[in-house]
């Protein structure tokens, strides 16, 4: 999903009033502004570019994301109302053919937008119909990076995600070589976030850290790009916090067998 744009393409960008769209970053003559109205929705759009995943990692790195930070989003969103995406498609501009204005981030989170549409799963992330930037998007280098600090205007990633996405909050993981950086959206340029000293990547919005951890996961025992709370604390996958139920419960049994209690019938 990296081709070049043409002179047909159609960019967007959301207002906050939601009737019209207008051109992302810089004007650009060829641009058009229409009536959101008229423009496809997730259904009526790719959700596919024919591509498999990069390598064997980037599967269970998602699901690790995801798995481990999602008590704490529930925390913050009582109401439900947030979604995730997972190498999904994020619809930042129309144009034709329509995967010219996707991106597909390794994952990403918008706060405030249902995580279905009018009951159905969602097929992708539609900017000029929702006008929700991500609040972070995060990507899996599997080169050198080149790619994911592309600055090319109207194609590179960073580009992308800078000017016409808007996340408030760009990570950069190349788990191959170990290493990782983070960006912050401030005035509509991206500064680079600085190390704490627990060595993470703070990100207030979010109310958690971002940084390397090695370890296993699902079998795979390498670097991992995890999240921490406020405090520093690892956020746990779910089967991280099952194992740590299991241990708590075995504590507590033989306890109860040192005071001559039957486990099984308490």
């Amino acid at each position: 999903m990296t081709q070049t744009a043409t002179q047909e393409s159609v960019a967007v960008r959301g207002h906050a009033d939601a009737g019209m769209v207008a051109p992302p970053g810089p004007s650009t003559p060829d641009a058009l502004v229409l009536e959101g109205a008229s423009w496809p929705d997730h259904t009526q759009l790719p959700d596919s570019d024919g591509r498999p995943a990069e390598n064997f990692l980037e599967h269970p790195q998602s699901i690790l994301l995801t798995s481990s930070i999602l008590p704490l989003l529930h925390r913050r969103h009582p109401d439900g109302q947030f979604a995730i995406g997972q190498n999904s498609g994020l619809y930042w501009r129309y144009t034709e053919p329509s995967l010219l204005g996707c991106k597909a981030p390794d994952w990403f989170y918008v706060p405030g937008v249902p995580p279905m549409l009018e009951g159905q799963v969602r097929r992708s992330y539609v900017m000029w119909k929702e006008i929700v930037s991500p609040l972070v998007v995060i990507e899996f280098a599997s080169g050198d990076g080149s790619e994911e600090r592309d600055r090319t205007p109207w194609h590179g990633k960073f580009w992308v995600y800078e000017q016409a996405v808007h996340a408030a909050y760009y990570v950069i993981f190349e788990p191959f070589v170990g290493r990782v950086e983070a960006y912050h959206l401030v005035d509509g340029r991206y500064v680079p976030l600085e190390l704490n000293h627990r060595g993470h990547y703070e990100l207030p919005a979010m109310e958690v850290e971002v940084g390397l951890w090695r370890g296993s996961y699902l079998g795979i025992d390498t670097l991992w790009l995890r999240f921490w709370d406020r405090e520093g604390n690892l956020l746990l996958s779910a089967e991280e916090r099952a194992e740590q139920e299991r241990q708590r419960a075995e504590r507590l049994a033989e306890r109860l067998r040192a005071l001559g209690v039957d486990p099984e019938a308490v």
